[in-house]
Formats: C-alpha cells, sequence, structure tokens
C-alpha cells in the first residue's frame, strides 16, 4: 500500500510518499519521498512564526512539492499507484493547517482515495519506526520490533506531553506542559541570550562548548509526583539572573563573555533536559513500559539524547530508547504518512467534506 501524506501545521511544507504493510501486528514503512521546504529563514527575522506568512507559503509551496513528491517517489500515475491520503488536521496553527487540509481533501476528490486525518503529535510518534533508506548501507533495521507498553516523549515547540502507547493508536495522556512547550522555552532563552531563532539548535551548539553544571537554574516541578511540566518559571529566572548580574550578550563579545554565555546557555539546557530525563524515566518504571520513544523537534537535542541514555543506565533501566532518525525529527510529512497508514488499517475514513483543521485538537 502507498499513502501519499501532506503535512503544514507550522513552517514546514511537507509532502511524503510511503510504501506501508503489515499492518498494526508488524508495520513496516519505506519512504519512496520526503519532500520538505522550510521557513526558517523567512520567520526569523521576526523571531518567531508568522501564522498569515506561513499559510501564504504553503499554498504557494504545496502544488510544487506535490509534485516533487510523486517524481521522487517514482509516482507517475496517482490515481492508480497512490492507496490513501494522510493529512494533519491538528494541532498547529490555524491557517497553516487550513492549506494542507484544503490541498489535502481536494486530492482525495480529484483521485477518488479514502482520505485519514492524522493528529501531528501521532505522527511526532510515528517517526520513530521510519527509517532512513541513506543509512541501509550501514547496517541500519527496521524498527518494526517496537514494544509496548512504551513510554513516549513528544518535544517540539508546541508541544511537551508525556504519553503511555498502550499499542498502535492507543494512549493514555500523563502529562502535558501547564504553560510554555519546551521549544518555546529554547526560543526565549535564545532570544535573551541574543543567539537568534531558532533557539533550541542555538542553544544546542553553544552548549556543547560550555558547563552544564555552571549556574543551579531550577528545573520546575521535578519534584512533583505528576507528570506535568512547566517552563514559564525557568525562563522567568534566566531573565533575573541576567537582569541582576548585568549580563548582556550584544555586539562583538570578549573572550570571557564568550565563554559567560557558553556556560549560561549549557546550564539553562540542563535545567530543561533533567526534567524532561527525570519524569520519562519514572513514567517508564512505574507504567512498566518496555520501550521507550522520543518525538518532536526538540528530540534533536544532543544533550538530552545523551543526558536521557546516561540516566537510564545510572537508574538501572534497560528498556531501549529510539530518537527518531534524523530526516523525520522535525515536522515531514512521512511520519504522517506512517500515522496514516495505522489509522487507515485499524478503520478510520474521513469525509473530505466534513474534515476541517482543528488548531486546538486534543490528542487521545
Amino acid at each position: 500500500m502507498k499513502i501519499l501524506a501532506i503535512e503544514t501545521s507550522c513552517d514546514e511544507t511537507s509532502v511524503a510518499v510511503l510504501k506501508a504493510q503489515g499492518g498494526t501486528r508488524q508495520p513496516r514503512f519505506s519512504v519512496l519521498s520526503n519532500i520538505i521546504s522550510s521557513q526558517v529563514k523567512l520567520h526569523a527575522r521576526y523571531g518567531g512564526v508568522v501564522p498569515v506568512l506561513a499559510a501564504r507559503e504553503h499554498q504557494k509551496n504545496l502544488p510544487r512539492i506535490f509534485k516533487l513528491a510523486c517524481r521522487y517517489g517514482k509516482i507517475i500515475d496517482p490515481a492508480k499507484e497512490i492507496d490513501v491520503i494522510a493529512v494533519t488536521y491538528g494541532y498547529g496553527l490555524l491557517p497553516a493547517l487550513a492549506q494542507g487540509v484544503s490541498f489535502a481533501k481536494r486530492i482525495a476528490k480529484e483521485l477518488k482515495k479514502p482520505l485519514v486525518g492524522v493528529h501531528h503529535m501521532e505522527g511526532h510518534i510515528y517517526s520513530n519506526w521510519l527509517d532512513d533508506l541513506k543509512q541501509k548501507a550501514t547496517g541500519n533495521k527496521q524498527r518494526s520490533f517496537i514494544k509496548f507498553p512504551a513510554m513516549v516523549l513528544i518535544v517540539s515547540g508546541g508541544h511537551t506531553c508525556l504519553i503511555s502507547m498502550k499499542n498502535h493508536a492507543s494512549y493514555e495522556v500523563l502529562g502535558e506542559t501547564l504553560d510554555d512547550a519546551t521549544g518555546e522555552c529554547f526560543d526565549k532563552g535564545a532570544r535573551l541570550l541574543n543567539l537568534g531563532y531558532p533557539g533550541g539548535p542555538a542553544i544546542d551548539r553553544l552548549g556543547k562548548e560550555g558547563n552544564p553544571y555552571a549556574f543551579p537554574f531550577p528545573s520546575p516541578l521535578i519534584h512533583a509526583k505528576n507528570f506535568q511540566f512547566s517552563f514559564s518559571g525557568l525562563k522567568t529566572s534566566l531573565l533575573y539572573f541576567l537582569r541582576d548580574h548585568g549580563y548582556t550578550f550584544s555586539g562583538k563579545l570578549s573572550l570571557s563573555k564568550q565563554k559567560l554565555q557558553r556556560d549560561i546557555a549549557a546550564s539553562f539546557q540542563h535545567a530543561i533536559v533533567k526534567v524532561l530525563v527525570d519524569k520519562t524515566l519514572r513514567a517508564a518504571a512505574l507504567y512498566r513500559s518496555k520501550t521507550i520513544l522520543i518525538g518532536g523537534g526538540v528530540a534533536a537535542n544532543s544533550y538530552l539524547q545523551k543526558y536521557m541514555k546516561k540516566i537510564a543506565i545510572e537508574r538501572g533501566i534497560s528498556v531501549p530508547i529510539y530518537f527518531p532518525e534524523r530526516p523525520f525529527i522535525t515536522d515531514n510529512a512521512a511520519m504522517i504518512a506512517a500515522a496514516g497508514y495505522i489509522r487507515y488499517t485499524l478503520g478510520r475514513r474521513d469525509d473530505p467534506d466534513a474534515l476541517d483543521a482543528d488548531a486546538g485538537l486534543r490528542f487521545s
């Protein structure tokens, strides 16, 4: 079966073609194409994503990206070769989502194919089932051996969520952020440190050269017994720290100022990662998870990857810990195709005349 999927929840326009088989018993995927057009440079001048601009870019780019996805996926006749159309219809920026949903509905009608709406967070979960075909020469194997129940941490610019995944498409949300998402916290911290946008990659790069234990920033709710998150207080703590010490990082920095900036970035990052790791591993132990899965754009953070595995070893947690492969960490349509395949296999079909974008779509 071949699924064509569309993702436009934020500032990436993506269309993918995925070959899927195995059903829910042992799903296996081959990514035939996964075309992504990023708007990061466009929004960088504003310090964040502007929804109206994002929607305009999606509208302009979707026809071209669709054709490229078919070409690279070796799809000559979509009406004959594509079996299902999948699309992200929530959670995200409404103007951006609406462009993708509208395009998917039109394609589904034109090709006379079933349409499946996918929650963006579910796509990030299924990014863990995808293999980068470029890595097969190095012995990479399909991740079809992921076992349930799995503990899932979703961390991105719009989400911070801890989920117990009992089986395919069967979830229990254990905790979410009460305010800022992880990615938002990174962006706001980077802005205070004058590191630019997007903040996560900037802090990750700088943090590699800094001391993560130089400054004891708080890890909010780390001692709470529940699995909720909160990051607005950490951002405020950094703001007051810089203000009280008179630290600024504009213009050309001296060597001592550069070191200070690196240490603050590393310590700020450590405070975020520490609480993510602690709650994920505690939840995995409590729910006797057989696998730990990480998804979302912040999953690319190198310190999160290293610290998660380090603390798991220290706590004697031996279950496999998976991060998505690099091409599938940020928003992409291949992950939406994978989630769409699972939903389709379980019987989901959406009416093209009834499916609408839902910016606040709850995950369940």
